[in-house]
């Protein structure tokens, strides 16, 4: 029987030859991931339960990223509760600070995460490391608990969706663009439960930053997890970072896909979502009529050392406008670094921007870049909805690094590429 990347990856870690669309599957993990806000409730349920330890320390990962350092008496008890359980379990891979960084950047550049693995998170965001060609899906504390446990999930096997690329993106095209695009075409539900697959010739022209971006925003468009193939590219990022032996599946040619999407690259045009949905895409173009009050450069969505180089590319040299607040994120501690070497960090500072230490902490509103009543910001995280980032009044605009930083030097929002044609 033919079966998709998604479908194989499944049926190998149920240990069956094959899995269709829709049944129903108990599968081995490579990986249970927690945060410093899920974690601890994935603890209670841990405990109360009756287990006493977890399936294997090497495959359960902790990263304390969206309150850390500790914004609050809360997070602060939240954080030493996730602490101590990794202490009693001697959990290998745990990050606090000093060598955390945002937890869907952190792993794959770590090498916790590679090509053919089976990876659960409590985090909706999970689905980023597909792009590594694994099978990643969020998930519920509770089941993050069971996980821990056990070393085992059970899934609903998706049906897919194939998006074939082509062409070549133009300069100061990213791969943010490519999936907002995506989205603005299918919208928020537009692959409910299913696996969006990537595949065509347009592949070659994104890098590891871009692909796991698109992965990063599947679940954006209601999917169940989004997946790369396993190309030169993929094999060049994962041997830098572990010494893992990596599995690559592929997609059958006759794969039962529920339908195809074609995309061009090369008709991709910079692209912002307008409040409230990441669906509802437009042009850069079509908002420089509209002032903006913050930008935020980050995330687990464009916090990689790629989106600080674009940013650099437009910033350096320049300032933001009068009455714009520019937060700048490096999503692990190595990127921040980076910039620091490079000299980006200089260059953001002369430029009237903040730098961070990582953490999720605007993206969610829960602080770095709260927004006050009716506020705008550009921002190069995931989502838009309403009070998402602060007031329920506020708006936000999700877009590129390019689009962001352009879009503070002018006070609204702007195309990134008037400042290519200006060099």
């Amino acid at each position: 029987m033919a079966m998709t990347m998604t479908q194989k990856i499944l049926a190998d870690h149920a240990g069956r030859k094959e899995v269709r669309a829709g049944e129903l599957i108990n599968a081995e993990l490579d990986l249970v991931h927690g945060n410093d806000i899920t974690t601890p409730v994935a603890i209670k349920a841990f405990e109360k339960a009756g287990f006493t330890k977890v399936f294997d320390k090497d495959k359960v990962s902790i990263v304390l990223d969206h309150f850390v350092p500790n914004k609050d008496i809360k997070s602060a008890e939240q954080s030493k509760q996730c602490r101590n359980f990794a202490s009693c379990h001697h959990i290998s891979h745990f990050y606090d600070v000093g060598k955390m960084g945002i937890e869907h950047a952190l792993l794959p550049e770590k090498g916790i995460v590679i090509a053919g693995d089976c990876v659960i998170g409590a985090d909706s965001h999970t689905c980023t490391y597909g792009a590594l060609g694994a099978f990643a899906t969020g998930v519920g504390s509770t089941d993050m608990a069971a996980g821990m446990a056990t070393g085992k999930a059970w899934f609903k096997v998706p049906p897919a969706i194939r998006i074939n690329l082509t062409g070549k993106p133009g300069s100061m095209v990213s791969g943010k663009d490519v999936i907002l695009t995506l989205i603005g075409m299918i919208g928020v539900d537009g692959a409910l439960y299913k696996s969006l697959e990537f595949s065509g010739p347009g592949v070659s022209y994104l890098s590891m930053d871009d692909r796991l971006c698109i992965c990063n925003m599947a679940i954006e468009a209601g999917a169940k997890n989004g997946i790369f193939p396993v190309d030169e590219t993929t094999i060049a990022y994962l041997k830098e970072r572990t010494d893992r032996k990596w599995k690559v599946y592929e997609a059958d040619d006759d794969a039962p896909y529920e339908k195809m999407i074609e995309i061009d690259l090369s008709s991709i045009v910079p692209t912002v979502s307008f409040p409230h949905l990441p669906s509802n895409t437009h042009p850069a173009t079509e908002g420089e009529n509209i002032p903006i009050d913050q930008i935020v450069i980050g995330s687990c969505t464009n916090g990689r050392l790629e989106d600080m180089e674009a940013a650099y590319s437009i910033l350096k040299g320049r300032h933001v406008a009068e009455g714009v607040r520019a937060i700048i994120i490096p999503a692990t501690m190595d990127v921040y670094k980076t910039c620091i070497q490079k000299g980006y960090a200089e260059a953001f500072i002369d430029a009237g921007c903040i730098i961070s230490t990582p953490t999720c902490g605007p993206c969610l509103g829960g602080y770095m870049g709260i927004l006050a009543d009716g506020e705008r910001c550009v921002s190069t995280t995931n989502r838009n909805f309403v009070g998402r980032m602060g007031a329920k009044t506020s708006e936000v605009y999700l877009a590129s690094p390019y689009t962001a930083a352009a879009s503070a030097i002018d006070g609204h929002i702007s195309d990134p590429r008037k400042y290519l044609e200006e060099k």
